[in-house]
């Protein structure tokens, strides 16, 4: 019994530590498929009016599950057929066990697709 009290407190640290480590994988993920959309939306859509918030708004229609307050988007670009677009989003991240904040950042992904 005694053994048992003192190993329950560390296996209940390890379990909430891999599920935030689960919850920032997931945003990560998240985040990717994001850029990734907001890219292919750039590539293809320079005929747009406003190719860049039409690439923005395809990233954070993407990005249903992270706080759209927090997430931040840049598209860049010279919009010239065959030149490069390049899509980028960062979103805060912080590991957090018992009210104690053990790692926080930010989590970044970049796509470049060329311009068609």
């Amino acid at each position: 019994m005694v053994e048992f009290t003192i190993v329950v407190p560390l296996l209940l640290l390890l379990v909430l530590g891999i599920l935030q480590l689960g919850i920032v994988f997931n945003n990560y993920l998240t985040l990717t498929d994001a850029v990734r959309a907001g890219a292919r939306q750039a590539s293809v859509g320079r005929s747009v009016a406003d190719p860049v918030g039409a690439a923005v708004s395809r990233v954070r229609t993407s990005a249903t599950g992270l706080d759209q307050a927090q997430l931040a988007v840049t598209v860049t670009s010279s919009w010239e057929q065959g030149s490069n677009v390049t899509v980028s989003a960062t979103y805060p991240y912080s590991v957090n066990l018992l009210g104690l904040v053990v790692k926080s950042g930010n989590l970044t992904s970049t796509t470049t697709e060329r311009v068609e």
